[in-house]
Formats: structure tokens, C-alpha cells, sequence
């Protein structure tokens, strides 16, 4: 079983009696396509964060003045799923995510060691694993034996080159991929309402 993102957009402005107040703005799932992206979400909000990095926003919760469209929503996934059908709710500003350091790297090396195979034009990563039957016979580890290896260490089994890596933020959520588009859509509202009244909210499934 993986785990799936959802959130929506919000943002800040006067409502009819003048007081600002939060309103919804986009549902994320058309912005990212529901791409389970756990490098992502681990950057952003510490789930799944099996590539060791300092979270950005993790655990905030909903916030408390949550606009009507996204306490609705709420409501609704309370009723059908209960309180326990999500988890790790929380939201970040879109003034937090223009200050990132995408180079920032994460505080120690992955979980998951990064298989590389030789092509004709290289190296070619092929994945990451945090258990591989192959490489645990090679280097001598007992099923469920967890170890942390140093940043650059490396083990060629047969034809498959497993090295310890550290990660960027950039790595993780890349200038063009699924968040782009994110970004994009409250970029476009903060020009309107201001950096620290554009809000992403997200919470995640199992």
C-alpha cells in the first residue's frame, strides 16, 4: 500500500464584511496529476521522508481558519473515511516556498541505496531500494538488518553499481516536474493577494 497527496490552494482577501479571510482556490490533483512522488513529499512535509530530509512544513495541521471550500472538503472525507482515513495534514505559504534553498541537501545520506546499470552512453540509474536480496547476499546482511552507509560508498553485484547518495531539495521536487504547475497557480494568486496570503494545504492517504 503507498501513500497519495491531496490539498488545495488558498488564498487571503477581504470578504463582504471587509475582514480578510481565506478562500479556496484550486484543488491540487488536476495542478500535480497525483504523482506519488515520496522524494517530494518527504522534502516538503516529512511523509514518507526516506531520503533524510529537514521537512519544510510537516505536521501542521489544518489550518484553523480554513476557508469554506476546504472545511467542506473535511467534512466530507470525515464522514466517508472517518478521522483516522488521512493523516500528516498541514500547509505552507507560498512566501516559504519562494525563500526554499533547492540546494539545500538532505541531512544525511538515503535510506535507499541508488542501483545504477552501465549502458552504452553510461551509468544509468535504475531505481532505489531500501532491500535488495541481491545486495544483501553480496555485503553479507540478514534480513532486516538496517544500516546507514556513508555518503559515496559503492558496491558493484553483478552488473548492478549500488552507491550511498545524498540528495537536493532540487533532486526531489525538480524544476520541471510535477510541482511545477503547483507553483505556478500560487505564484499567479500571490501576485494578486500578496506572498503570505497564497497557502497550500495537503494531507495524505494510505
Amino acid at each position: 500500500m503507498g501513500t497519495d497527496i491531496s490539498g488545495f490552494i488558498e488564498y487571503r482577501a477581504p470578504g463582504n464584511d471587509r475582514e480578510p479571510i481565506w478562500f479556496g482556490a484550486h484543488d491540487l490533483s488536476p495542478l500535480n496529476d497525483d504523482v506519488r512522488n515520496y522524494d517530494a513529499f518527504g522534502c516538503l512535509f516529512g511523509v514518507r521522508n526516506y531520503a533524510n530530509f529537514r521537512p519544510l512544513a510537516a505536521d501542521r495541521g489544518i489550518p484553523s481558519d480554513a476557508s469554506g471550500e476546504l472545511s467542506a472538503r473535511f467534512a466530507q472525507l470525515t464522514e466517508w473515511y472517518g478521522e483516522d482515513g488521512f493523516h500528516s495534514a498541514t500547509w505552507i505559504t507560498w512566501a516559504e516556498v519562494k525563500a526554499v534553498d533547492w540546494d539545500e541537501p538532505a541531512e544525511k545520506p538515503d535510506s535507499r541505496l541508488h542501483e545504477y546499470r552501465q549502458t552504452p552512453s553510461g551509468l544509468r540509474m535504475t531505481g532505489k531500494s531500501s532491500w535488495s536480496a541481491e545486495f544483501a547476499e553480496g555485503v553479507g546482511l540478514e534480513r532486516g538488518d538496517v544500516r546507514e552507509w556513508p555518503e559515496g560508498a559503492e558496491w558493484l553485484i553483478g552488473d548492478t553499481l549500488y552507491r550511498s547518495v545524498t540528495i537536493r531539495r532540487r533532486d526531489a521536487v525538480t524544476e520541471t516536474g510535477e510541482w511545477r504547475p503547483v507553483w505556478e497557480a500560487m505564484k499567479g494568486l500571490a501576485e494578486q493577494h500578496g506572498d503570505e496570503n497564497v497557502r497550500l494545504v495537503v494531507w495524505f492517504d494510505d
